[in-house]
């Protein structure tokens, strides 16, 4: 059932949404500040490609307090953006009952828009 909602994924939309990330994952690691961020956009693109199946887990991480600075970073400067869309495209979704499914994968990459550091994907 996972295959068969990716594919349907990937035709109605999918394959953009990840070109989409790993442009702007590109984008972000011309800098060596934007590296951390461009590493976050293709975890994205990879959820984006294929989300059905995926799960993504809080990990503990040794760095202390850096992932909590960075994601208040990426929220304040683009991921509360892309959250919104998400909450969107979730919604729109939702509307019908075949496109259930789909809107919670949209709330899915909601929920790693939010706070992607510190987050891994299994």
């Amino acid at each position: 059932m996972n295959f068969l909602g990716n594919v349907i994924w990937i035709i109605f939309g999918g394959i953009f949404i990840f070109f989409e990330y790993i442009i702007g994952g590109l984008l972000l690691c011309l800098t060596i500040v934007g590296i951390p961020f461009g590493i976050q956009c293709f975890k994205f693109a990879i959820v984006g490609l294929a989300p059905f199946g995926v799960r993504i887990t809080h990990t503990a991480s040794a760095t202390g307090c850096l992932s909590t600075v960075m994601n208040i970073i990426w929220l304040v400067f683009g991921g509360l953006w892309i959250a919104l869309t998400h909450l969107l495209f979730g919604i729109v979704f939702c509307i019908t009952i075949v496109g259930i499914p789909f809107g919670r994968q949209h709330f899915k990459l909601m929920n790693l828009a939010f706070s992607p550091f510190g987050k891994s994907i299994s």
